[in-house]
Formats: C-alpha cells, structure tokens, sequence
C-alpha cells in the first residue's frame, strides 16, 4: 500500500534524481534536462521550507515526490513528479490530494499549478482548472500551462451530518417504504432494492455499505477510485424478498456487532422501527407523520398563518372519500377549465401523483375512466399551480430544499436544488452553485428552514426535504415533505465530497435512469463505465456509476452522476452518457 510521509532533508539528493528521471519520461534530449536541472533541484534545506513529501510503498522505496510552497492565502504547487514506473498506479493522484489536504489547512484557498505540458491532462482530471499558459522557466522549452485549484474544507454542514468522520451506510429503502403500506409501492420492492445502491453516497466518506442485493464488484472500485475513498467494506446480497434489511443484520449477530460496535454513525435511507432495533434508538413512528401529503399540507399551511413567506403560495387540496367523489369533484374542475393534481397520501419519486389537465380528462373517457386507472386507497385532489414563464419566474420549474435535523434537535440548512420532473413523476436533480435561480433562493431557503424548525419540534431526527413547483410569476408552491434522503440529498453529499477532494464549485447531477436498450454482462458493464470515466474526464467531468444493477433488468437502465463546474459541461457530460449507453444498445442488440 501506498502511503504519503514528509521526505527528510537526507533524501534530497535521491529525490532530485527522481525529479530529473520523470522529467525526462516526457522524451525531453539532454540538452534541454540539463536547462532545467537547477530549477528541479532539491536541497536538503529547501525539504522543510518547500513542505517537500513523498509517497512510498510498504517496501520502503519512494515513488513520486510533491512539494506546497507559499503562504496563505495564495500557494503553488511546486514539484508532482512520479517515477516512472509507478506512472498510471495512482502515486500522482494521491501526491496530488495530499497537497490539496493540506492547503485547506493550511488556510490556501487558490493553488497554483504551473504544469508540464504533458502533465494537463493529469490535472485537469484532478479538477484543476486551466487559466492561463505560462513562460516556461527551462531554456528553449514549451510553455507551461497554468492551472488553479481552490482548496477547501468539507462543507460545514456535511461535518454536521456524520461529524466530520466516516459512517455505516444502511440501504433500507425498501424498509422505509414497506412501512407506509400504500398501493403505489411495488409490494416486492424491487425497484426500492436498485436505489438501495444510492447507499453508496449517504454521507461523503462512507466505511461500510449494507445492501439487500448483490452489487457489481468492479462498480464498487470504480465508486472508491472516482470518489478517493478507501477501506470501504461492502456487504451485500442479505436479502432475498423480504425488504427489512435491518433485520437481517440483526439476524447476523457478529455483523450486526462490527457494524454497531465500531462507533460509526449509522446511516439508513429513512427511519423505520427495524432500524430503531438495530441502532439502538427509540421508534416514535409519529414522527414520520409528515410523510403524508395532507399532513405536510397543513404543516405548511400553519407556517404560512404567519405571513412571513410572501413569496410562497400553498394550493388549495382536498382529501376526498372515495373514488366516485373524487371523480365527481375532478369532473366539475375539468368543466371550469382547471387542471387538478390527484395524488395517493404517501408515493416515491413521483409514484401516485397524476397531472391532470381538462384535455387529457376528456382524451382518456372522463373522470372517472381516469380515476379507475390510478392506484387504489385514498386520495387527495389538489389545485395544480400552472406555470406562465415570465419576468422574474422564467428558470426551473420543480424546485427542492435540503436539509438535516441532528440528534440534538438542531436544524441545519444544505441547500436548494433543482429537480428534473416528467409528469408529475422525479427523473434527477442538480446542485451546487448558480443552480437555483436568484428569484427563488431567498423565498426557497426561508421556507425550508421554516420547516426544518417545525420537523426538529415534532421530535423529528434525520434528512428532509420540501418540494416546490414554481408558479412563473416569482413564487413557489410547497407541495411535499419527504422525511428521508432522497436523490437529491445524495448530488449534495457528492458535491461536498467533490469540492473537498478537487476544490470547490462542482455542480453535481443524478440522473435517475439512462435506458440501455441491451442487458449487459458485469464485464461489459465495468467497461462502458471506465470509457464514460474516461469521456467526462476529456470533457473536465466527473462520472460515477450510482445505480449499476438496473443493467441486468429485462429492460435495463442506469443510474448515474456526474459533475462539473459549469453548466454547459454538465449538460455535454449528460449527453455523452447517454449517447454511449445508446451506443452499447446497438451494440448488443435487442435485451
């Protein structure tokens, strides 16, 4: 193994021979080696004052050297030179991540990086961001190029999530969601056992995954790789049907002792009874009452008694008894001209939740050849708030606010997000910054912390977050609670993750299903995922495989995220993933 070390002032002489070396790797002539040696020389006074380090394998031998030299809060990265046959092992990479740890504490919030010209692409997968070409110092040599970074520290409020540390990651979505009993949930919980792999990103440096379904080996790697984590243990395929996950770590009883014994903070998609047994926690099920659809309704409609939110507005909804009174009552509203909402009290990912305009009312046979469509149990009619782009409300339509309420009954802020919605049913989100419009943050953010104090009130512990849609006259209109994480939720952990490992400004999309036209072999998986690392990397994105077992369905699809820092790199990353999974459709075939 691989680790990092200060270099000692007696290594000084060998460590200027492995600069020269790895310089020369590049096919520079002796002439142009011999310009540069008094620039790369390193003196056995310059080790302490250049903060020189190396990395070194378990037999003791040296294998690259990397330098941060300057003061806060301005520094250069001086020296990232590996030698040659270590050149593609990972030496550079973990020299590199060394170097912008310790600029963060050292208080470095700009890095400078003037490269080799060979060496650009290295950095700029490592998230550097090219500025300028510089006048290269060797004599008759070619210009350097500049790259910047800007170091800093996991985001505050990620640090409050897990406590800065490590965590056990527990992928109970189809616990959480058995729990609700509704008729819009897959009773087998299939699908909840794919986004199961979403367990993966439930805090920004996981120590254990605990999964229902067996997961791709080569997909849990390439996550570590993307992500530079190390050490995560994985323990997957504990269930067959049932969806208590928690149980079934309990029914182990030396797993569930390494997994609750290590003084980890454990992690699940959402609170349920079986979890409680597990972690030792006390189950107050009412605190999961906002779940519902009417209750988070009234719960943003006695916030809203207050009048401090004017640039929110709640719908009109109605919880109707019965399905000819619901088809009665969406009869009348389709005469009048309005469109409705119809919704089951509880639903993931859209599931249970119908747009319904007057047009598609009368297309489909009337109200109630629509209504005996929809899944059975109870309903709620509520006012659908139409979108009219203009002035202020042009931007996104389908908004989200993240959030956190910590054991002590804390409520902390993550951040907005803005989702990607096809009739009524979540298909992604984007976060980072820019994301949410100008218009909408400040109305947004009071909204959600406004909610996040009432959920902590409640007894409330765990994620949250508040759904809006955007009227398109500058307000928004609350429309659910989901007291869980959620896709979002894990774009922020990636992004926090990202700004610490790369420097700040990522952008970070999940795009919750990229169909492959073709079911693919693990191999075939794990090699159109290292092309689409590569890809987005020529792009200056960062891909990472989320949910990998959809691939094996009859008809296979893809979770994914990537990043960036801007927009339109985001969106051509976006389009080359799904591009390639169209291409491996072709490929193989019909599935």
């Amino acid at each position: 193994m691989v680790k990092v070390r200060a270099a000692r002032p007696a290594e000084a002489e060998d460590l200027t021979a492995l600069v020269m070396r790895s310089k020369a790797h590049w096919g520079y002539d002796a002439a142009f080696l011999a310009a540069c040696a008094p620039e790369l020389r390193i003196r056995a006074e310059d080790v302490a004052a250049r903060r020189v380090v190396v990395a070194e394998n378990g037999r003791g031998e040296v294998l690259g050297v990397a330098s941060l030299e300057g003061t806060a809060p301005r520094a250069e990265l001086g020296l990232l030179f590996v030698e040659p046959s270590a050149v593609g092992q990972g030496v550079g990479r973990l020299l590199y991540r060394d170097v912008l740890r310790r600029a963060v504490e050292l208080g470095v919030r700009r890095l400078v990086i003037d490269s080799d010209p060979h060496a650009a692409g290295f950095y700029r997968a490592m998230g550097a961001v090219a500025v300028v070409a510089a006048p290269a110092p060797e004599a008759g040599g070619t210009a350097l190029v500049r790259f910047a970074a800007a170091p800093v520290p996991l985001a505050d409020w990620a640090r409050a999530w897990t406590g800065g540390g490590r965590a056990v990651h527990l992928g109970n979505v189809g616990e959480f969601n058995a729990q609700f009993a509704d008729a819009t949930l897959d009773r087998e919980q299939r699908p909840a056992h794919h986004y199961a792999c979403l367990a993966a990103f439930y805090s920004p440096h996981p120590a254990a995954l605990v999964l229902p379904r067996p997961v791709p080996r080569g997909w849990t790697e390439l996550v570590c790789r993307q992500l530079g984590w190390t050490g995560v243990e994985v323990y997957d395929g504990l269930l067959d049907a049932d969806p208590g996950l928690a149980d079934a770590v309990r029914a182990r009883p030396a797993l569930a002792a390494q997994l609750t014994g290590a003084g980890l903070p454990l992690v699940p998609w959402g609170r349920t009874r079986q979890f409680g047994r597990l972690a030792g926690l006390p189950w107050r099920p009412e605190e999961l009452r906002y779940e519902s659809k009417s209750a988070a309704h009234g719960l943003f409609g006695r916030i809203l008694a207050d009048g401090g939110h004017p640039r929110i507005v709640l719908p009109r909804q109605w919880r109707v008894d019965g399905r000819w009174a619901a088809a009665r009552m969406l009869a009348a509203r389709t005469r009048a001209g309005e469109s409705t909402v119809v919704k089951s009290e509880h639903g993931v990912g859209g599931s249970g939740t119908t747009v319904l305009t007057p047009a598609r009312v009368r297309a489909a046979g009337g109200a109630w050849a629509v209504l005996r469509r929809l899944p059975r149990g109870p309903l709620l009619v509520e006012e659908y708030v139409g979108f009219a782009a203009s002035g202020a409300g042009e931007g996104p339509r389908d908004l989200t606010y993240d959030g956190f309420v910590d054991e002590a009954g804390h409520a902390h802020e993550v951040g907005g997000a803005v989702m990607e919605v096809a009739d009524g049913c979540y298909r992604g989100a984007t976060v980072g910054p820019g994301v949410v419009p100008a218009w909408a943050e400040k109305s947004l953010t009071a909204f959600g912390t406004a909610v996040g104090r009432e959920l902590a009130d409640s007894g409330y512990r765990g994620w949250f977050d508040v759904d809006f849609v955007a009227d398109g006259a500058g307000r928004l209109a609350p429309t659910e609670t989901n007291l869980r994480l959620t896709g979002p939720s894990i774009a922020f952990m990636v992004a926090a993750r990202l700004d610490a490992l790369r420097g700040a400004g990522h952008l970070v999309r999940i795009v919750d299903r990229v169909e492959l036209g073709a079911r693919l072999p693990e191999a075939q998986l794990d090699e159109l995922c290292a092309a689409l690392v590569r890809g987005c990397a020529e792009l200056g994105a960062v891909f990472v495989p989320a949910i990998p077992t959809g691939a094996f369905e009859p008809a296979p699809w893809l979770g994914v995220l990537v990043a960036a820092r801007s927009g339109e790199v985001l969106d051509a990353a976006e389009a080359l993933v799904r591009a390639e999974a169209r291409e491996v459709g072709a490929m193989f075939g019909p599935s």
